[in-house]
């Protein structure tokens, strides 16, 4: 089963995809590309199972290879040079991946640290937690000034403190001292080679702080119907819901329901979207698959015709979803339908709820 594209310009003829699945099983090019590919094929609508049966590429791996590409394609925008750039192709994608959860800039600090200290994924993972640590504190600690080294190098003296095994204790000493980039973190790692004061572990935890980074991912708003309307009246008491931003805040004076939406492209352009929850039977073409509820999302403020639209319309007092091949008495429309979501299926609901298993 396939999903629905994000826009138009993701859709793929059955060609074009038969091409790309074709490159992928015969991995062509590098492994950028593949991610490319990867992510051209799913936002098709093309899920990751059928993808893996085609090519050979594991859901996994198509994740971190397109994650990565994204990472990779950022650091050419920040101004990589070549031969950082052609390091990364080396395979290093494990590595890229890691660095997905930095800012454009912090990447590039940590891509060049990577390739100067020949770093593989589980040392990259420890440098870009370390990174975005440093970067929450409220100001830099004292002899640690240049990230990512001394932001890597500090971390490291921190645990160094913690230990009393002597042992222990020299092994984080010379890892810190290993990425210490300014003299004066040299200066304070050294330092514990003379201490044996041994600092608490326990310590505040950190604010549960993240930053969106896409626009799918702050979702929209809108006001909703929870079934089929009966009359056009009943859509048009739909308030107009405007976000503020930054966060995409929204009131409503007339208590309507309200559902929030993928911010994907089709969405973000909609000047007056609103909602209705209906049976999949209502379509005009049948979709794949039993009989189910959609979400169909219509566009008040489209109001011109074109052909290659559906739209809703209000025949002698019915509400439909039509096409026309020809325009229409254009009294008739309602507004364009710019989108249908089918729900997604979850095999097992509770899951989601549970905290990631993550290693430390």
């Amino acid at each position: 089963m396939t999903e629905i594209p994000q826009d138009n310009s993701a859709r793929l003829s059955d060609d074009e995809a038969l091409e790309l699945f074709d490159s992928l099983l015969k991995k062509e090019g590098n492994w950028v590309d593949w991610g490319k590919t990867c992510d051209r094929l799913q936002k098709a609508g093309h899920n990751s199972q059928v993808i893996f049966e085609k090519t050979g590429f594991q859901a996994s791996q198509q994740n971190l290879i397109i994650v990565a590409a994204k990472v990779y394609e950022s650091l050419e925008t920040s101004g990589a040079d070549d031969n950082l750039l052609k390091y990364f192709l080396g395979p290093k994608s494990d590595v890229l991946y890691e660095f997905r959860t930095l800012a454009k800039q912090q990447r590039l600090a940590a891509a060049n640290l990577a390739k100067d200290k020949q770093l593989e994924a589980i040392e990259a993972r420890e440098v870009a937690r370390a990174i975005v640590e440093f970067d929450r504190l409220s100001q830099p600690p004292i002899g640690f000034a240049n990230p990512p080294g001394d932001a890597v190098a500090y971390q490291y003296w921190l645990k160094a403190k913690q230990k009393k095994q002597l042992a222990d204790r020299a092994r984080l000493i010379a890892k810190g001292l290993r990425f210490a980039s300014s003299t004066s973190a040299r200066e304070k790692i050294e330092q514990l080679l003379g201490e044996f004061t041994v600092t608490p572990s326990q310590a505040a935890p950190l604010m549960p702080i993240y930053r969106l980074e896409q626009e799918e991912e702050l979702a929209r708003i809108i006001p909703a119907l929870a079934d089929w309307p009966q009359t056009v009246s009943e859509i048009e008491q739909l308030d107009r819901i405007s976000p503020s931003k930054p966060f995409g805040l929204v009131s409503s004076s007339r208590g309507n329901s309200m559902v929030a939406v993928p911010g994907w492209q089709a969405i973000l352009s909609a000047r007056d979207p609103v909602a209705i929850v209906a049976n999949s039977d209502r379509l005009p073409k049948k979709i794949p698959g039993s009989s189910e509820s959609v979400l169909v999302v219509i566009d008040r403020a489209a109001l011109d015709w074109n052909v290659n639209s559906y739209f809703l319309v209000a025949i002698e007092g019915e509400l439909k979803i039509a096409w026309f091949d020809l325009e229409p008495d254009l009294k008739i429309i309602v507004g364009q339908i710019i989108l249908i979501m089918r729900a997604k299926k979850i095999l097992d609901e509770d899951n989601i709820t549970q905290p990631w298993q993550m290693d430390d």
